[in-house]
């Protein structure tokens, strides 16, 4: 086990905008309560969150064109944790990252921004060429991961099968999440480790299935989740 904080009194407070999934959402608090090093509760990381599947979808505003802006709930959501006392902000859906210097610009406080950090993880190994990227089409078309990769000078790939990439990702939202969408992506998966060093996982539906992944991955909400608890007990 990780050495413990020595004062857990010091710990920031981490608000977390959630409900883009809501499983999603609680699979962020999961890994960072398995991630922390504690004894007891008080060692455990003070989250406030905001769980909202009300959100205006990101997908209907980015992709269809045919959905509102969700930048004002964000924003809305994003002060109203600044004002209940966090420190910090983490939002567990990547295509919200969109609207990331929206909401930084709103608030006083940090937000974490899980996309730079994935591909600053994988940049610092140093043997990483081409990612393949496991993502919402919004997050491709918004060029998010390919931006970030690219100022470190990595390439990225998108699956040929996106279309199915999308279907899983609606059917978490609806709850399925069993034997057979783990089977499914980890297909998906094997059919892009031929053009890929590693493939990360850039949408936290898809990481919520992940299990079935069974090549080289690196999953965005893990990193999210460590992030959060190096920032929360520094």
């Amino acid at each position: 086990m990780p050495a413990l904080p020595e004062s857990t009194e010091s710990h920031r407070v981490i608000g977390i905008i959630g409900g883009m999934g809501p499983e999603a959402t609680v699979d962020l608090m999961r890994r960072v309560i398995a991630k922390t090093p504690a004894r007891d509760d008080a060692d455990h990381i003070h989250m406030i969150v905001e769980s909202n599947p009300k959100i205006p979808s990101r997908i209907a505003h980015l992709i269809d064109g045919t959905g509102p802006d969700p930048t004002p709930e964000l924003i809305r959501i994003a002060a109203n944790l600044q004002r209940a006392g966090a420190d910090v902000l983490a939002i567990p859906c990547n295509t919200a990252h969109v609207y990331a210097a929206s909401i930084r610009r709103a608030v006083a406080i940090p937000l974490l921004d899980m996309v730079n950090l994935t591909a600053a993880r994988i940049a610092a190994s140093g043997r990483v060429t081409r990612v393949g990227l496991l993502a919402s089409t919004a997050v491709h078309n918004a060029a998010l991961y390919a931006n970030a990769f690219s100022s470190h000078g990595i390439m990225t790939a998108s699956p040929t099968r996106q279309d199915e990439v999308m279907a899983l990702i609606k059917g978490v939202k609806r709850g399925e999440m069993g034997v057979q969408a783990k089977g499914l992506l980890g297909q998906i998966a094997l059919d892009m480790a031929d053009r890929s060093d590693v493939l990360v996982i850039a949408c936290s539906e898809l990481s919520v299935i992940g299990a079935g992944i069974t090549a080289n991955f690196q999953d965005s909400l893990d990193v999210l989740a460590q992030a959060i608890v190096g920032v929360a007990t520094k």
